[in-house]
């Protein structure tokens, strides 16, 4: 077996040792979202930290544990926080916990993050349902020897998000009154944020909002065949001729006031979402 292989196969069968839970849907909660994992019913949380070939979260408000349960009657395996590439780890490090959940039986993964915006239409606190992205990051989990097992040489890239998840979170959202945005999201390593000239150039090349993870899941999972939903909080303006420096409480402020209607259009995605 591949390297990557068995250690995706230990950290499956640590935590089925733990909770017997085969979950349909992946969830990874960002910035200030990972107060959603309180809505899984009979959870089971494990810490990063206690999983075979998994690291540690260092980001501001990420907990750092996988919760297993179910919500709205789904079964579901949530990253209650996320790893980036910017924190110093591998690209197979960042992505690995969604490798495990793929193996533990999960056919969708669900992802949500902060973002900075560079769309004029739109305006922090806004959700955002990501409809394409643009890799600036320098990396790609998928570059080196390819474990035909986990999925293809060559994934295809056409679909990086699914249309039929999309139209489900429209609907959703026009339910809940809840005003959604479709954004292209460009993602870059980080930890800085970016310059003026850097915002006009990714507003240029048709990004909406900009962020520092996501686009590595997002690859991975594609890659193991498994659909994907992205949703986006836009926390702050990022407009190149009246920029204003950022501060990270006011992010975080930002993320949690829009967290009750982020889990409305999550839990009512996965009460609308087509059953097996």
């Amino acid at each position: 077996m591949s390297d990557l292989y068995t250690r995706i196969k230990e950290a499956a069968d640590h935590i089925r040792q733990r909770c017997d839970t085969a979950p349909e849907f992946g969830l990874i909660l960002g910035t200030g979202l990972g107060d959603l994992a309180d809505r899984i019913e009979q959870p089971v949380s494990i810490p990063y930290g206690e999983i075979p070939n998994f690291v540690e979260s260092t980001a501001t408000s990420h907990h750092g544990n996988l919760v297993l349960g179910t919500v709205e009657g789904r079964a579901v395996c949530v990253m209650q926080g996320r790893v980036h590439f910017y924190e110093g780890y591998s690209m197979e490090e960042v992505t690995l916990p969604v490798r495990v959940m793929h193996e533990l039986s999960a056919h969708s993964l669900i992802m949500s993050n902060a973002v900075g915006g560079m769309n004029p239409h739109h305006t922090p606190g806004d959700i955002g349902v990501i409809v394409d992205h643009i890799n600036l990051m320098g990396d790609n989990p998928l570059i080196g020897p390819n474990d035909e097992r986990l999925g293809p040489r060559f994934p295809d890239m056409s679909q990086p998000y699914d249309r039929g998840y999309i139209d489900i979170c429209d609907k959703v959202a026009l339910d809940e009154k809840i005003r959604l945005q479709h954004l292209v999201y460009v993602a870059v390593a980080g930890p800085n944020l970016e310059t003026a000239a850097e915002y006009r150039f990714l507003r240029q090349i048709g990004a909406d909002t900009v962020g520092m993870s996501s686009v590595p899941e997002n690859l991975v999972a594609v890659h193991a065949g498994m659909k994907v939903l992205g949703l986006s909080v836009i926390t702050d303006a990022c407009f190149p001729d009246n920029l204003h420096p950022a501060r990270v409480e006011d992010i975080l402020r930002t993320a949690n006031e829009a967290q009750p209607r982020l889990e409305a259009l999550v839990t009512g995605f996965l009460r609308e979402a087509p059953r097996p």
